[in-house]
């Protein structure tokens, strides 16, 4: 019978990493983990009828950080922010490495602090558990408010717009969902921001540097 692990965003040890490209359990969102979500995804629902001013969500970044976003033009910021970082160069990323950032970023997210949906991350297992693992150029990441790039590869995945890998095939588009059983996302606020920020690539290279020592 194939392990399950559940995902609470709080007990993902170097160990646990280290064993799961062995071991290769199935993995799912915690009950108590799926809570935290969803009402981290709460505030920012609330924060979007409210329109006040929060960084990422009702307003543009960077430079247009003090640029108001309409509600009705939400998914669309989240949209073209993905798009417009997918921009990595270079050979790509080797499947265990994917995997483990596929992992990482489940985990960052199911500690319920990102205001993503429990859908977002249930996506990020179903291509884990069918093992299709997106195309994510080894280079474009300087890891500066978090390795945008390559996490943009895989956002784009999500969305039915990138490439994955599925037992030596090449998949691209919407057939990269239909070999992981799920439909496209469609980002909401603050998803496609969650998705981008964080440092899971320089994360599983730093891992696979202590494991090699």
């Amino acid at each position: 019978m194939t392990e399950t692990w559940q995902l609470t965003g709080g007990d993902l040890t170097i160990e646990k990493l280290a064993s799961y490209e062995q071991s290769r359990p199935q993995l799912a969102l915690g009950e108590d983990a799926r809570r935290r979500v969803q009402a981290s995804r709460d505030t920012v629902v609330a924060a979007v009828k409210s329109g006040r001013v929060s960084y990422g969500i009702t307003t543009g970044f960077g430079a247009f950080a003090n640029r108001h976003i309409p509600e009705g033009k939400v998914k669309e910021l989240q949209l073209t922010l993905v798009r417009s970082h997918s921009c990595g160069v270079g050979g790509p990323l080797t499947d265990p490495i994917v995997r483990r950032i596929l992992l990482l970023k489940a985990n960052s997210l199911a500690a319920g602090f990102s205001g993503v949906r429990p859908l977002v991350i249930e996506a990020l297992l179903a291509l884990l558990n069918r093992d299709v693992l997106p195309v994510i150029p080894s280079r474009g990441s300087v890891g500066a408010s978090g390795d945008l790039a390559p996490l943009a590869h895989l956002a784009l995945a999500l969305i039915g717009e990138g490439e994955a890998r599925r037992d030596g095939r090449n998949l691209s588009g919407t057939d990269v969902l239909k070999a992981a059983g799920i439909a496209p996302l469609e980002l909401e606020a603050k998803e496609g921001l969650a998705l981008l920020n964080g440092t899971q690539l320089s994360t599983a290279l730093a891992v696979e540097g202590l494991l090699r020592a």
